[in-house]
């Protein structure tokens, strides 16, 4: 992919992202603010439907860490879903799948939606993730549903900046630390005390009289 095209997928993302973001609240799938179909990563299969879904990356170029799976997941459906799984198929990424509340899976309600990534919410956390493809592409991801199986679709990949620095993973590196200056080894020793002069024992003299060595 081109170093345009890139930028334009960027651009196009962070557009959708935001109005998804400000329609999370809206009132499920058939909101208003819910109907602008967006430009990037939707796909609808039976009762499910997935859109904005993004790899959300480190936001240094090059770091090392963990990457983060955003989507909104909606089921249209009469009965409630879980999502079991989500992999990327061509890579070895691991992805770790969290509620947000409770240990159990990551559950669709009927006639309902779950947004996964960003705080607060579900989160699919990829492990290893410099497994990912480089920002700006796109990666090929498969959640799958407890009833309607595998769905497919196909997500750009951008780091955690700007408008997605907010569902991208929660463990960032921490910048390194300049080491502290190296501090000198030994004491300082004192000073030497002068050849013919009594180093203790000697009787400081008082005003106008003869000085007296003590033995």
């Amino acid at each position: 992919m081109s170093r345009s095209l890139r930028r334009g997928a960027l651009a196009a993302t962070a557009i959708v992202l935001s109005v998804a973001a400000l329609s999370a609240c809206g009132a499920g799938n058939d909101a208003q603010t819910l109907e602008v179909r967006p430009d990037n990563a939707a796909v609808t299969v039976d009762d499910v439907k997935i859109q904005n879904a993004l790899v959300v990356t480190q936001p240094e170029p090059g770091a090392k860490g963990p990457a983060a799976v955003s989507a909104s997941v909606f089921n249209n459906g009469s009965t409630p879903q879980t999502v079991d799984a989500i992999t990327l198929p061509g890579t070895k990424a691991v992805v770790k799948l969290k509620a947000a509340e409770g240990t159990g899976p990551i559950t669709v309600p009927a006639h309902g939606s779950v947004l996964i990534g960003g705080k607060g919410n579900a989160s699919a956390v990829i492990e290893n993730g410099s497994e990912a493809a480089r920002n700006g592409d796109a990666q090929k991801i498969v959640f799958k549903l407890s009833k309607t199986g595998d769905v497919a679709l196909n997500a750009f990949i951008v780091p955690a900046t700007s408008y997605f620095k907010d569902y991208g993973p929660e463990a960032v590196p921490a910048a390194p630390t300049t080491a502290p200056a190296a501090t000198p080894t030994g004491t300082p020793t004192s000073p030497a005390t002068p050849s013919g002069e009594a180093s203790h024992g000697a009787e400081t003299p008082a005003s106008g009289e003869p000085t007296t060595a003590g033995h």
